[in-house]
């Protein structure tokens, strides 16, 4: 019974001395030990085995045990005297708490006893300066004044928590009345020296009242307020009296007289009152400042009166001789006072839109700005912003419809004198090393645009800015109208003189285009004129933009000024296009009507091919080196002449019936003479040979291949027929009944045996996809609009019907 209990307290014993390997790697490093009883795994069992290995070594058991013992009774001892030792610390800690408690009692007595001494030295002080203070005021000793008063407030500070003693509150209380009486006694004083009635002046200034101001910069700030109002209203009483409505000097064109009064007002201040009022009061701004509101309201008032005596020379004047003043005072004064809320709404722009940071710009600087076609100006560095900008000029704003009619009227009349000067002077020479020339009059438009709109920016940045605007929409309209496509070129009724024969012994330099070589190069200038307009309104857009008020930005839009520009560039583009166009119609007449059948041998190219040949050599030169400015466009009257002339040959092409084999071979040869040509041609004729764009070059191999496809299916023969057919789908994958007629047309088959492969071609052409018999007859030509559109058509049915 006892050896079970003993094995239960050595489980539990193991149980609680059980160390986490952290914890007994870290008592290995501190007491590191060879012994085998500090092993963390010790083993009673191996560790007997280990002093006994045999029956004779347990003769020495006694002695085993008696060591065991030994060095059991070593480690208590050790055990005791670490824990006695923790005892003396914590009875050491409790003898140090009570010998310093009595230390903290005295140091509280002192810091009370401190603090008692100051509040006595503070209330003597607060007595005796209220004394002294209602002594001084009554003396009107107001330098002393000055220094007491701010040393007393801040003495009755420190009693706040203390007003509940009646005797504090008391000299609370005449501090108070002390600051009221000397309140109005300065002010009385003021009053004394600057009556507001009477035309009595001061001779110069007082020491008691420059005194009586630092008082009043301690004292309510209402008085210094009112200080500041008294003086300013009685400086600027004279000015009232002086330039009344009813005043000659009143009217606009003697507004310089009011800027140099007060210039003469400000110069009289500083030498008199300059030391008188504290500098941080600002006076001197604060009487200009006061002087620019009293000026803005009169100049509203007698322009309201007299608005239909106000024309746009004088009223430009009266607003450049403010801004000017404006700019003065910037220079003089810092704006520090400008803190009511009407002035933060005359605040300028931020630097990057103000357009008075900028610099008038020379006339050769816009020349040169003009001929890069941008509207920005090099910049110089910006100087800081103006706070007092509109403080006056603001008036100005309602009357400036004047303005606006009067640049409305002179637009007008720039555009007609735009219109007569072009037909006094003609179209512009072919000048063929420098381009197309841009029409000077687009340049001298946009030149004065940019001079309107900095003007009126400094003038307005609000709804005059809107209605600005709207003029400039209305001549970018009538210059597109009157001086673009009023001038270009009319395009007239070919004449029916002509024959085959003649067309076909053209020789170069006869004259067959129908326009002229000026008339090229007028077309050609009205196109690089309007590409220049219409990069130009862009830049006109975003300038006014930044310009206009914030708020105001949605309401500029000249998209449509842009749109009307792309308009005369379409147009141009398209005369030159039908130009070149009609010159070939006559060639391609001659082609259908020769005797194909009647061919006898294959030999050069036809006369028609070079009578192309020459137009293509004539005009595309002249239009390449006057587009030179405007490559994307002269590469848009490529392609559009490829689309327009690649159809018209096919379709001439199938009127070319019967054809013989060796008519047919003379016909691919000539085809593939105009492919290489047309391939060749943005660059024909010129010294410089560039690759085509590969969006023209796909269009041209596209189209005539489709030609030499024709060509060769009319090359082959009909018979067997499933052969000829079969050929026909390969070569026309797109092929349908209607072409397959028409080629049988150039054969020259009988209607009899048309039919009957007609049906064998039914049989043996693929279901076509839905709508696609719709679009057959178009397949065979260049991309057209017409085919696009069914395109489009073709893939909308798809997608409805995987939706």
């Amino acid at each position: 019974m006892m050896e079970e209990e003993e094995l239960e307290f050595v489980e539990e014993l193991e149980a609680v001395l059980q160390l986490t390997p952290e914890v007994q790697l870290a008592i290995e490093q501190v007491f590191p030990s060879q012994d085998p009883l500090d092993r963390a795994d010790f083993n009673a069992v191996e560790y007997i085995n280990t002093l006994f290995p045999t029956e004779q070594s347990l003769a020495n058991i006694d002695e085993v045990v008696n060591k065991i013992r030994l060095k059991i009774r070593r480690l208590d001892d050790n055990i005791r005297t670490v824990v006695r030792g923790q005892t003396n610390v914590g009875q050491d800690g409790r003898q140090v708490k009570e010998i310093t408690r009595d230390i903290k009692q005295l140091d509280h007595a002192k810091r009370h006893l401190t603090t008692s001494i100051t509040t006595l030295n503070h209330l003597h002080m607060l007595a005796g300066g209220v004394d002294s203070l209602e002594a001084m005021t009554r003396r009107r000793q107001y330098g002393e004044v000055a220094n007491l008063l701010q040393g007393v407030m801040n003495v009755l500070e420190h009693f706040h928590k203390y007003m509940g003693i009646p005797q504090i509150r008391q000299l609370s209380e005449r501090v108070k009345a002390a600051q009221t009486e000397l309140g109005q006694q300065i002010l009385a004083d003021f009053e004394e020296a600057f009556p507001s009635q009477g035309t009595k002046r001061p001779g110069g200034p007082s020491n008691v009242l420059r005194d009586a101001c630092l008082v009043a910069n301690i004292l309510d700030p209402r008085i210094k307020q009112e200080i500041i109002k008294k003086f300013i209203k009685q400086h600027l009483s004279e000015y009232l009296v002086l330039f009344q409505e009813n005043q000659d000097v009143a009217w606009l064109d003697k507004i310089d007289r009011r800027y140099a009064w007060i210039k003469r007002q400000l110069v009289d201040y500083e030498e008199k009152y300059g030391r008188m009022f504290p500098r941080e009061w600002c006076m001197a701004e604060r009487i200009a400042v006061e002087f620019c509101h009293v000026t803005r309201t009169e100049l509203a008032k007698i322009m309201r009166t007299r608005a239909k005596e106000i024309e746009v020379k004088l009223l430009l004047f009266a607003i450049q001789r403010t801004t000017n003043f404006e700019g003065f005072l910037a220079k003089r004064f810092s704006g520090c006072t400008l803190t009511d809320g009407t002035l933060k709404k005359l605040e300028s722009p931020p630097p990057s839109t103000n357009p008075f940071l900028e610099d008038e710009p020379t006339p050769e600087m816009e020349e040169l700005a003009t001929e890069k076609g941008d509207l920005d100006q090099p910049k110089k560095p910006k100087a800081p912003d103006n706070p007092f900008h509109g403080i006056v000029s603001k008036c100005f704003e309602p009357h400036l419809y004047v303005y606006i009619e009067s640049q409305d009227k002179n637009l007008g009349e720039l555009i007609d004198r735009f219109v007569a000067d072009f037909k006094a002077q003609g179209p512009p020479k072919p000048n063929t090393d420098e381009g197309g020339a841009v029409l000077p009059s687009c340049a001298d438009l946009f030149v004065y645009y940019k001079k309107c709109m900095v003007q009126c920016s400094q003038l307005s940045t609000g709804e005059p800015m809107i209605a600005l605007t709207t003029i400039f929409q209305k001549y970018l309209r009538e210059y597109a109208w009157k001086i673009l496509s009023g001038n270009l070129p009319k395009t007239t009724t070919s004449s029916g003189g002509l024959t085959i024969s003649s067309l076909l012994k053209e020789k170069e330099g006869s004259e067959v285009a129908k326009f002229t070589l000026e008339e090229l190069c007028l077309i050609c200038s009205i196109l690089s004129t309007a590409e220049y307009c219409l990069a130009t309104t862009q830049q006109l857009e975003e300038k006014l933009k930044e310009k206009v008020d914030v708020s105001l930005i949605e309401r500029i839009n000249l998209t449509g000024e842009m749109d009307t520009f792309s308009t005369v560039i379409s147009s141009s583009i398209q005369l030159l296009v039908q130009d070149l166009d009609a010159a070939c119609d006559p060639a391609l007449t001659a082609m259908s009507k020769m005797q194909w059948q009647n061919v006898e041998h294959v030999g050069d190219q036809s006369p028609y091919v070079t009578s192309v040949i020459l137009h293509i050599k004539q005009n595309v030169p002249i239009i390449r080196d006057n587009l030179a400015s405007t490559r994307k466009y002269f590469t848009q009257f490529c392609i559009k002449f490829a689309n327009s002339f690649i159809p018209k040959f096919i379709t001439h092409l199938f009127k070319c019936k019967p054809i013989s084999m060796v008519g047919a071979e003379q016909l691919l040869l000539d085809t593939h003479s105009l492919k290489m040509v047309l391939l060749d041609l943005p660059s024909i004729g010129s010294q410089v040979v560039r690759k085509a764009p590969a969006s023209y070059t796909k269009i041209v191999v596209k189209g005539m291949t489709r030609a030499e496809m024709i060509l060769k299916v009319v090359m082959a023969p009909h018979e067997p027929l499933v052969v000829f057919v079969d050929n026909y789908i390969k070569l026309l994958t797109d092929c349908n009944t209607e072409t397959f007629q028409k080629i049988l047309d150039m054969k020259g088959l009988k209607r009899s045996e048309q039919s009957s492969m007609l049906e064998l071609l039914r049989q043996r052409l693929p279901a076509p996809p839905s709508g696609a018999e719709s679009s057959g007859s178009l397949s065979l030509m260049a991309p057209t609009p017409e085919q696009e559109s069914s395109r489009i058509r073709k893939l909308e049915k798809l997608i409805k019907k995987r939706l």
